[in-house]
């Protein structure tokens, strides 16, 4: 099903592809640094997991500024932006915890930030090139369960985010390919 990308979105659609590219290159690149180097450097671990939500809430804060400000969307990306900066301190705290409790406070940012994805992403379904995030933003509500599980049943290690990161990462691209598709079209 194809729709024609209203003149007026031109811009946000351009905004949002390269920030789409953006955001899949640093979810690559965070998510081979997360699963090799940094369980073993514990400086390091920190270092990422405060960077990875303050990346998404600076990305966020972007598509914020590039959108109108009659958006729907603006309360889910506000609340995102927020939610990731404290999830950022909250990861920072936990990180000198335990596995365990990086795990909970990862889950816990994941079910909220999807949440605000899944509705930033359905309200901007006529721009095209969102379903990728639609999807992401569902399925980050339920692997961030996944996750406050995890982190309640005392596990190890935190490298199962760096899947996560990844798979995100692949669906941003995705979506920044649909969304060059249909500005050409």
């Amino acid at each position: 099903m194809t729709s024609i990308v209203p003149p007026t979105a031109l811009p946000l659609t351009g905004t949002l592809r390269r920030l789409y590219f953006a955001r899949f290159g640093f979810a690559v690149v965070w998510a081979l640094l997360l699963a090799t180097v940094a369980p073993d450097v514990a400086p390091l671990l920190t270092v990422l997991l405060v960077l990875y939500p303050l990346v998404d809430a600076a990305a966020v804060f972007t598509e914020l500024r590039a959108t109108a400000a009659t958006s729907r969307s603006r309360v889910s990306e506000t609340a995102n932006v927020v939610v990731s900066v404290l999830a950022a301190i909250g990861l920072g705290w936990s990180s000198t915890v335990s596995p365990a409790a990086v795990l909970a406070v990862w889950g816990v940012w994941a079910v909220l930030a999807g949440a605000s994805q899944l509705a930033t992403g359905l309200s901007r379904r006529k721009l095209g090139g969102q379903w990728p995030l639609v999807f992401s933003g569902g399925l980050s509500v339920l692997v961030g369960f996944a996750f406050l599980a995890q982190g309640v049943n005392e596990a190890a290690s935190v490298t199962s985010v760096a899947g996560y990161a990844t798979f995100g990462g692949v669906l941003f691209l995705i979506s920044a390919i649909r969304l060059g598709r249909k500005a050409r079209a």
